[in-house]
């Protein structure tokens, strides 16, 4: 295909995609993630301050891990990401509500998934 019939058919699928359809559905639109979203329980607030400092909230309410795991994950990420080393009562608040909102789940059907993020 020449070049300008290249450049031509993508500026037109381009202008196509980006032309909203009348009667389409409005389109999705993440919310922020917010920590009144949360279950207010105690460690909702530290737990949500140290994870969202480095990535979405999203990320650690979709693992599900026992409080052991979640416990390795912390001292994972103090080493390997310079995460602050959160010790003693705060660390113990944290794995609580941690183990507490996001235990493990049950395995999937499809098996064999493991997340490569997570320290095996």
């Amino acid at each position: 295909m020449p070049r300008k019939i290249a450049i031509a058919t993508a500026l037109a699928l381009g202008t196509a995609l980006a032309v909203p359809d009348a009667g389409a559905q409005t389109a999705f639109k993440p919310q922020d993630e917010r920590l009144e979203d949360l279950p207010d329980t105690p460690g909702r607030d530290e737990t949500f301050g140290l994870c969202t400092a480095c990535h979405g909230y999203r990320i650690v309410s979709n693992q599900g891990m026992t409080r052991e795991r979640w416990d390795e994950t912390l001292t994972w990420m103090t080493e390997r990401h310079n995460m602050p080393d959160i010790q003693g009562a705060d660390r113990d608040l944290i794995l609580d509500y941690l183990a507490k909102h996001h235990p493990p789940k049950a395995p999937s059907r499809a098996g064999g998934f493991r997340n490569p993020f997570v320290p095996q």
